[in-house]
């Protein structure tokens, strides 16, 4: 990639509110084994196409059949939507702090007629509510908004997870990837490499459920 575009690329995707004239076009993508629309734009992430990380991620994690997973960083929703659409009974909730890639991912679950998702605006963690804990967290994290951002985002994906909870996320072995498996490890205690592909690499790390003490 030209490196104009990939600066581009990087100053807009995690903006929250991109300055850059829209330009909407339409892709298609196979993830589960079922085809999908997206309508993407300037200023999100894999405006052009689904990514091979962001496709190796939804192919390899392997989540609950029923509950509460979140998409940290949604963009245009392709992970969120397809999970949803392969796994009707989750609640999958959808965060990104780019005002249009939250719009484009309401538009796009409803494109693919998928309606067990919530799609919201977040700084972070900030929108959701209070008291929800997840079954399993994934997420395509924003490598180059760099290490303090990255090492946050796993220590408050631990404190949001329920009690056997999974972490699921994907980075490129040449952009850090074995540092942030360390980071989760350090976090959670353990951590896997899920799966290698392309110069990517699949992480999870898992919430290990607290022993209950018995009083004599």
């Amino acid at each position: 990639m030209p490196r104009r575009d990939w600066e581009e690329g990087w100053e807009h995707y995690f903006t929250e509110r991109p300055k850059t004239p829209s330009k909407v076009r339409r892709i298609r993508a196979v993830l589960r084994g079922h085809e999908f629309v997206f309508e993407t734009d300037k200023s999100v992430f894999a405006k052009d196409c689904v990514d091979m990380g962001t496709k190796r991620l939804i192919e390899k994690a392997q989540l609950p059949d029923e509950g509460e997973v979140l998409d940290w960083g949604c963009g245009y929703g392709a992970i969120g939507i397809a999970i949803a659409a392969t796994h009707p009974k989750l609640k999958v909730w959808m965060i990104d702090i780019n005002e249009r890639a939250v719009a484009l991912a309401k538009r796009n679950a409803k494109l693919n007629n998928v309606k067990n998702v919530v799609v919201l605006k977040s700084d972070g963690f900030s929108a959701l509510p209070k008291d929800l804990r997840f079954d399993a967290i994934i997420t395509n994290p924003p490598i180059h908004a760099g290490k303090k951002v990255l090492t946050q985002l796993i220590r408050n994906a631990f404190e949001w997870l329920k009690a056997g909870g999974s972490f699921w996320f994907v980075a490129r072995t040449q952009h850090g990837a074995k540092t942030l498996q360390r980071i989760a490890e350090e976090t959670f205690g353990n951590s896997e490499c899920a799966d290698i592909h392309g110069g990517y690499r699949v992480i999870v790390a898992v919430k290990i459920e607290e022993e209950v003490s018995h009083s004599p």
